[in-house]
């Protein structure tokens, strides 16, 4: 299963799945990861392309269309999912860490 073998997102990992809220091809992806963490987070082709290859073999997102060798893809609810259960992962660890910083 898809979790299993995302257990917990990495960076990219996560902004990808973000950016794949809304249906966009790959350079658009990388344009928005860049957008979304505010110039923090940058994928390069290599990293988004086999990123995709895997999210796509377990489900996680949907190729939507294709022109040429454009492709388009989105996330899907097994990938919404993941995503939710990531954001909800991360509050809890910032919750943890600001009650750590308040002792």
């Amino acid at each position: 299963m898809a979790r299993e073998q995302f257990q917990t997102l990495t960076e990219p990992m996560f902004y990808i799945l973000l950016a794949l809220r809304e249906e966009c091809c790959g350079v658009d992806i990388m344009e928005r990861v860049t957008l979304l963490s505010h110039g923090r987070v940058r994928i390069g082709p290599g990293t988004l392309y086999t990123m995709l290859q895997k999210f796509e073999a377990n489900n996680v997102i949907s190729q939507t269309r294709f022109s040429g060798r454009q492709k388009w893809y989105i996330v899907t609810e097994t990938g919404r999912r993941m995503l939710e259960e990531e954001i909800d992962r991360l509050k809890t660890m910032l919750l943890d860490a600001n009650a750590f910083r308040e002792v």
